[in-house]
């Protein structure tokens, strides 16, 4: 499995986890009185996500071709 197919799939389901996360904590504010720190759990796997999706949106930039000068 290479690099790019490995981040591509860790980005799938980090962000499925991420949405539970985020469910999650609208789940407890429904509930009544949510534990503090609940609001910081969805925080890692968006980083997570931004630098991955980063990633994946400059990879097409910096293929084989590299950025054509339109000549």
């Amino acid at each position: 499995m290479t690099v790019n197919t490995w981040i591509r799939q860790s980005h799938r389901w980090v962000s499925i986890f991420f949405a539970l996360t985020v469910a999650a904590n609208f789940a407890a504010l429904g509930l009544g009185h949510p534990i503090q720190w609940l609001y910081y759990v969805p925080l890692p796997p968006l980083f997570f996500l931004l630098f991955t999706g980063l990633y994946m949106f400059v990879l097409p930039y910096t293929g084989r071709r590299g950025l054509t000068t339109g000549d």
